[in-house]
């Protein structure tokens, strides 16, 4: 359940006394970023996949925070100063396939590194020349006291040619020192695409450590009175005591057909901002003093 996309209005902010809307813009500094406790683990993995050049794959439903983590990686590394450079190739465009649009190859990952490490290099035409370039780039880098962070982004999105040369670029070393991490962030579809099941890339599932961004679920009242004291505003000031539990109810999904076992919920931070910004449009138009558990309902 992705509710639309609906901005907070003018009536509702002064109905509740908000200066601005809590959930535009609002991940601008990794104090931003509210710490479940599966965050903190997402957090840490990916320090260390970036610190010791591991292979990981972060996955997670659409709105769950996957991007804001990998963005929050790099605001870390450049606040703790560390010499990491993180190389996160362009994926506008990016499709399975190039009858959709236009895929990512390895030779476009090796462009991406040559240019993160050397902007002025000519890259070689020949394919060979050109990984050659690239594995020097990484050891005169590792040699440096640099250490090496490939990101990808929208990675459920990878063909499985490019996923499956993934696993050549993590065996690039100098000596037997690994030169480069990797990090794919996608939706769940990834996840299957990494099963070991998946004798395509096989290879590469055995290698890589998938770990998941959960739902908020028992979160999900720290994670609004966390949003609202970013802006110095009081969770009671807009919501009743039976709202989180509405809020939760509302966004456990049942297949069609499935039982109590088969519930999942869509309890992410997208999700929730879009459900509390109707629920509090809602609210205000009626003149109601707060979110409540029937006006969630009725959202």
């Amino acid at each position: 359940m992705l509710l639309q996309n609906e901005a907070l209005s003018p009536d509702a902010r002064k109905h509740f006394g908000l200066p601005r809307n809590p959930f535009l813009d609002d991940v601008q500094t990794p104090d931003d970023v509210y710490q479940t406790p599966n965050v903190r683990y997402v957090r840490a993995a990916l320090n260390d996949c970036a610190n010791h050049h591991g292979f990981m794959a972060v996955v997670g439903e659409s709105g769950a925070g996957k991007s804001t983590l990998a963005d929050d990686l790099e605001e870390r590394i450049k606040a703790d100063k560390k010499d990491v450079v993180i190389i996160r190739p362009y994926v506008l465009a990016m499709e399975a396939n190039d009858q959709k649009g236009k895929t990512l190859k390895a030779s476009h990952i090796a462009e991406a590194i040559a240019a993160a490490l050397d902007p002025q290099l000519k890259v070689k035409s020949s394919p060979e020349a050109r990984f050659a370039q690239v594995h020097a780039l990484l050891k005169a880098s590792r040699r440096a006291g640099r250490r090496h962070l490939l990101v990808i982004e929208e990675a459920h999105c990878l063909p499985s040619a490019t996923l499956k040369h993934l696993k050549r670029f993590i065996e690039l070393k100098d000596g037997m020192q690994r030169l480069i991490g990797v990090a794919l962030i996608g939706q769940p579809e990834l996840r299957d695409r990494l099963s070991s099941q998946n004798a395509e890339v096989r290879e590469v599932a055995q290698r890589c450590e998938i770990v998941e961004v959960e739902p908020l679920d028992a979160e999900l009242e720290g994670y609004l009175r966390h949003k609202f004291a970013r802006f110095d505003l009081k969770y009671e000031d807009v919501f009743a005591q039976d709202a989180a539990a509405a809020i939760r109810a509302r966004l456990v999904q049942i297949p069609r057909g499935g039982k109590a076992q088969d519930a999942r919920s869509e309890c992410y931070p997208l999700v929730v901002n879009n459900l509390v910004c109707r629920a509090m449009n809602a609210a205000a138009k009626a003149a109601w003093p707060t979110v409540d558990a029937e006006v969630i309902a009725g959202c």
